[in-house]
């Protein structure tokens, strides 16, 4: 491996005070001095603007407006084989207790673990690597012996992000380490089995954050009518028909995700009755609503509203709309779940928003839940996913005297 002479910056107040507090983020605004230029992946070292004394280690990023991701605060650090070990061995060691009831969990997580714009998920015997940023490039063989060393997989797939594949020449879905000899791979998750492509499937494949979530929705399930908006392929309404749903509809605009949907829950009960909706989930649950359907748990789950700072507002008012929809289609005594996973909505403000339009004296709210064990929150920015459970209360109405 090439490695350039190692960069010595120094950074704006504001930014120094980040930096000093353990954020990993260094944006390119924030560079005071920097002491020549650099390719992807280059150590840069931060030094305090006074008094010249080391502060950080960190990945030059030329390609990214956070232009230089810390990985270590001690001085001396060596980007080792050794490294690199330890920081897959202290991440994975902490996902163990999921393995009891799991086969699939994020074995690293980004900034969380220390490996800034870098995941790592498990399936099984399968591991994908998801690079977020070309900074671990140049250190790519060393995270992958790291990976062998701890996690013995039968193979390692290598996935890339929308705009490190435009900028590079490594490729998208390639198999780095062993044998893959099918990327369709089956996990299981507290009993409940589901096939994830890990070539061509979704981010990694599947999106393992909700799990906790789910599996309260198995347990929750039985005999209950249960509507899944959102459903992609299907997580949630799995989850309910292997709990003995008495019905699960499973609403998507996307009708290859209800395909999945449809086979992942025939897969967990061929007896389940499941029906699907392709169509926008606003007019559905619209149309769900004029048909005065009722269900006695409903579920809620959109993709990230709020991907820019300018979307904030808009992301905002999507979810009030959405939970004020399925208010209208739970039946009384059921549960209306509500998820958000746009981290530029933080979780004050979206639960804030959401107990603005569920009125207190006909809902409870009963649960808040966030990342699972395998989604550490170490930096807020990365705190995306908070889920909201409202239960509907019996109203009394007083009756108006009757006039003599």
């Amino acid at each position: 491996m090439e490695v350039n002479r190692t960069i010595a910056i120094k950074l704006k107040p504001a930014g120094e005070k980040a930096v000093l507090q353990g954020h990993p983020w260094v944006f390119e605004s924030s560079i005071h001095k920097q002491s020549h230029a650099g390719q992807a992946g280059n150590l840069v070292a931060v030094f305090h603007r006074r008094k010249n004394t080391f502060i950080a280690l960190g990945l030059f990023d030329p390609n990214s407006e956070i232009r230089v991701k810390i990985v270590s605060w001690s001085a001396g650090t060596q980007l080792d084989d050794a490294w690199f070990a330890e920081k897959i061995l202290k991440a994975n060691e902490a996902r163990q207790p999921l393995s009891a009831n799991c086969n699939a969990y994020r074995v690293a997580y980004g900034e969380n673990d220390g490996l800034p714009g870098l995941i790592v998920d498990k399936y099984d015997n399968v591991l994908v690597l998801k690079l977020y940023s070309l900074i671990w490039q140049p250190y790519l063989e060393m995270i992958i012996q790291a990976l062998i060393t701890v996690v013995d997989p039968k193979a390692i797939v290598l996935r890339l992000s929308r705009n490190i594949e435009r900028l590079n020449t490594l490729e998208n879905g390639k198999v780095i380490f062993g044998n893959l000899e099918d990327p369709v791979i089956s996990i299981v998750e507290y009993g409940v089995r589901f096939n994830v492509h890990v070539i061509k499937g979704h981010k990694t494949g599947f999106f393992l954050d909700h799990r906790m979530n789910r599996y309260w929705v198995q347990q929750n399930a039985e005999g209950k009518r249960v509507l899944d908006v959102f459903a992609y392929a299907g997580g949630f309404s799995a989850h309910a028909a292997y709990g003995n749903a008495r019905s699960v509809t499973s609403i998507d605009i996307s009708k290859p995700a209800l395909q999945l949907a449809k086979e992942n829950v025939l897969h967990n009960n061929q007896n389940a009755k499941h029906s699907c909706i392709a169509q926008d989930a606003f007019l559905a649950l619209t149309d769900l609503a004029l048909k005065k359907q009722e269900f006695d748990l409903v579920i809620i789950d959109p993709p990230a509203f709020a991907k820019t700072r300018s979307e904030i507002e808009k992301a905002i008012q999507q979810y009030k709309k959405l939970a004020t929809l399925g208010q209208a289609l739970v039946a009384e005594k059921g549960i209306l779940l509500l998820a958000s996973c746009s981290s530029r909505v933080t979780r004050e403000v979206f639960f804030s928003a959401m107990n603005t339009v569920m009125d207190p004296n006909k809902w409870k709210c009963i649960k808040q839940t966030s990342h699972d064990i395998d989604h550490p929150e170490g930096i807020f920015e990365l705190s995306y996913l908070k889920t909201t459970y409202y239960q509907k209360s019996k109203i009394s109405i007083a009756k108006e005297p009757v006039s003599t």
